[in-house]
């Protein structure tokens, strides 16, 4: 007769770590700090972009502090000096002075400001628009999911920079206006991408038990719909914002954005 060893539990219970060897076994689980060296390690464009970001931002916070005189100081006998790296510059005016003499260095600083304020408002007010519209339409499908189309295929059809030209014809250069303008050239872009990604994640299981639990609408979108879209929006902001500043000084440069003496860098 042959034997069968029916301990079935015995290799098993060999193959088992001991209790001490357990005990010992540690999972490293690196910080968030940590984690953002590793991937500027990587990324040399993301630490220098960063690092100017951030001294712009330090400009236009501490202005006053930094900049060597006032942008409004009209100085006759000191207008039109060259730059410091040209021969007969010199550091009292790092960048020169204007016509009225100006100081050209204290101008891009306190300008700086005026051009950062339009760029963030612009972006923000833009991204609130399109991405209520994007996740209205995106969630509620249907007619609603039309009329939102209709009014971003409305919107893409549009010239860009002369539907700029020409609001700003009728409404003026003024700050409020500027960033109106703007918000209303980029909602579109929010729009497009927050539409499509509610479309995806609508029939989600945490969007169903939220429906099931008897979540209204709204906190559907706010609370659970929102926050999955906070990556995409917050990446198309950081996009717009600089696309916002560059229309801007377009429109200062042509005389139609912000107007003397207020300094802006369009203007300059």
């Amino acid at each position: 007769m042959i034997k069968v060893n029916t301990d079935i539990t015995a290799p098993i219970a060999s193959s088992l770590p001991r209790e001490e060897e357990i005990d010992e076994f540690e999972i490293s689980v690196p910080s968030p700090p940590e984690l953002m060296k590793r991937r500027a390690k990587k990324h040399v464009g993301f630490i220098i972009g960063g690092t100017v970001v951030v001294l712009v931002l330090i400009l236009a916070v501490f202005a006053p502090v930094i900049a060597p005189s006032d942008p409004y100081d009209q100085t006759l006998t000191n207008r039109l000096l060259p730059p410091i790296w040209h021969e007969k510059g010199s550091w009292s005016h790092p960048f020169g002075t204007d016509a009225l003499g100006r100081d050209y260095f204290s101008r891009v600083i306190f300008g700086a400001r005026i051009s950062l304020m339009i760029g963030f408002f612009a972006a923000a007010v833009s991204a609130v628009v399109g991405s209520a519209l994007g996740m209205v339409g995106g969630y509620f499908g249907g007619k609603t999911d039309a009329v939102v189309m209709y009014l971003i295929n409305v919107k893409l059809a549009l010239p860009g920079l002369l539907v700029a030209l020409s609001l700003v014809s009728v409404f003026g250069g003024s700050l409020i206006a500027l960033i109106c303008i703007l918000a209303f050239l980029f909602w579109d872009r929010y729009a497009v991408v927050t539409r499509s990604v509610t479309q995806q994640i609508r029939t989600n299981d945490y969007i169903t038990a939220a429906q099931a639990v008897g979540a209204s609408r709204l906190r559907i979108i706010v609370g659970e719909v929102l926050p999955n879209l906070m990556n995409q929006i917050i990446v198309i902001a950081s996009l717009e914002m600089a696309v916002a500043i560059l229309v801007e000084a377009a429109l200062s440069f042509l005389g139609l954005g912000i107007q003397p003496p207020t300094p802006s860098w369009g203007l300059l």
